[in-house]
């Protein structure tokens, strides 16, 4: 399948900056008093003891999920991190119910329409604008859709051009050919680290659920040698997004291929990849 400017990806795991963006603005316009808040006084779950929104988002909630569906704690709220999908499912089931819509609703009145955006859509149904995903090398690639367009699913298809867009509408607070788009406070606490302080220094931090750079962290997916301030965020097929405050500086990655990230050295790879954009500035 030819690739052309208007192709569109499964951006897998990267559509979880979108639904950060949409519970910054329910925080902004108080519909989550707080990120603080006890996540309790949203679901009714046992095992949720002191989690709040914050662990929630920034991957520190330490809830897991069975196959059969289960829930069981790994660990205690903000004592560790650890990369799951049941945060995410909460989240999305929360700003769906706030708002009354779904959060890609409530994110295309408010951004993608100001935006002109044409090309970033939760696909459920084949088009000749999308990119096939190869899930095991000798097997035939195929469409990655859902069956909803509400979020809960991982079928958000995007172009390279509107993913970069997006990051730039991040690296410029919101506004956009000199009009704010979305408030500047929304876009500060998406990028802001907002986990609180690890006992264990190795780990990421996080802003709403956007790796962020402070000072460099082994367990990170930014690389050591990007500028604090710096902030990322990646799908398992491979599409990136890196800003570099720094550097007035958005690269958009797209790929279609599932576990590209050389095994068991998959951190390396990731890291690797903002260290070598972050070098051409330096060199």
């Amino acid at each position: 399948m030819p690739i052309h400017k208007s192709s569109q990806f499964n951006i897998a795991s990267a559509r979880k900056s979108y639904l950060g963006l949409a519970v910054a603005y329910a925080l902004y316009d108080r519909k989550i008093k707080s990120l603080d808040d006890l996540a309790i006084k949203y679901f009714d779950m046992e095992l949720l003891e002191e989690t709040t929104i914050r662990h929630l988002v920034t991957h520190s909630h330490g809830l897991h999920q069975k196959e059969d569906g289960t829930i069981f704690r790994e660990f205690a709220p903000g004592e560790g991190w650890a990369y799951r999908g049941i945060n995410i499912l909460m989240m999305t089931e929360l700003i769906n119910r706030v708002y009354g819509k779904s959060f890609p609703d409530l994110l295309e009145e408010r951004v993608f329409q100001p935006l002109g955006f044409k090309e970033t859509h939760w696909q459920t149904e084949p088009n000749e604008q999308l990119v096939q995903v190869i899930d095991q090398p000798n097997e035939p690639a195929t469409y990655t859709l859902g069956h909803k367009k509400d979020g809960t699913e991982s079928n958000l298809h995007t172009s390279a051009r509107e993913l970069a867009l997006w990051g730039n509408l991040h690296l410029n607070n919101g506004c956009i050919n000199g009009k704010q788009i979305v408030p500047k406070e929304v876009i500060q606490s998406v990028t802001q680290v907002q986990n609180s302080p690890y006992k264990n220094k190795d780990l990421p931090q996080n802003g709403l659920f956007w790796y962020v750079q402070d000072t460099p962290r082994l367990r990170s997916e930014i690389g050591e040698r990007v500028p604090k301030g710096s902030y990322q965020i990646l799908g398992i097929t491979g599409p990136t997004l890196l800003v570099i405050p720094k550097y007035n500086l958005v690269v958009a990655k797209m790929y279609n291929k599932r576990y590209n990230y050389g095994g068991s050295n998959y951190l390396d790879y990731l890291r690797e990849f903002s260290n070598v954009v972050a070098d051409t500035f330096t060199s």
